[in-house]
C-alpha cells in the first residue's frame, strides 16, 4: 500500500467522474469542470502513474461463468502474514487480498468457475503457501452492493465547477 498523495479538488472531481463512467471523454469532464481537456488528460495520466487511479473494465463474474465467489479467512505463522499476502496476490483467482487484525491475519476474495476450481485453489495452492496455518471459507450467496466509486465526493455540475474554479 502506498501513502496518501496530495490531491486537489480537481483531481478528486476527475476521479469521481471516471468512477461513475470510466469511458467518459476527457473533453466532457473538462467541460463539466471548466478546465482544458489537456489538463484532464495530464492529471489522469499523473494519477495513473502515481498508482492512485486505475481505469479498467469490470465484468460481473456470475455473468461470465464464474459462479463461486468466496471470502477466505487465513491464519498465518508468526511473522509470515505479509509474505502470505504477496503470494496470494499472485494467484489469478484472488481479486482482493488484505492484511487484517482479529481472528484472521489475512482475508482474500477468490472468484472461481465452479466447486472443483475452488477446491483446487484453496486446497492445492493457497494451503501450500509457506506460512499458511489454516483457512476458513465463506461463500458469497448474494451480493447486495458492489461499489467502486468511493472516497472522493460528488461530481459537480458545470455551474458548481465554474464557481469552484473562480474561488481558486
Amino acid at each position: 500500500m502506498t501513502s496518501p498523495v496530495s490531491m486537489d479538488d480537481t483531481d478528486r472531481q476527475i476521479i469521481t467522474a471516471l468512477q461513475a463512467d470510466g469511458r467518459r471523454a476527457f473533453k466532457q469532464i473538462a467541460e463539466d469542470l471548466g478546465i482544458p481537456a489537456s489538463s484532464v488528460r495530464y492529471r489522469t495520466r499523473r494519477l495513473e502513474e502515481l498508482g492512485i487511479l486505475q481505469v479498467v473494465g469490470i465484468a460481473n463474474p456470475l455473468a461470465i461463468g464464474f459462479d463461486r465467489l468466496a471470502m477466505i479467512g487465513i491464519r498465518t505463522a508468526a511473522g509470515k502474514a505479509r509474505a502470505v499476502c504477496s503470494a496470494l496476490a499472485e494467484l489469478p483467482e484472488t481479486s482482493y487480498v488484505i492484511l487484517t487484525t482479529g481472528q484472521f491475519d489475512v482475508m482474500a476474495e477468490v472468484i472461481c468457475r465452479d466447486i472443483e476450481h475452488f477446491t483446487e485453489v484453496v486446497n492445492d495452492r493457497m494451503q501450500a503457501i509457506d506460512g499458511v496455518v489454516s483457512t476458513e471459507s465463506f461463500f458469497v450467496l448474494e451480493a447486495h452492493k458492489l461499489a467502486y466509486g468511493w472516497g472522493v465526493g460528488n461530481v459537480p455540475g458545470p455551474a458548481e465547477a465554474v464557481a469552484g474554479t473562480a474561488r481558486s
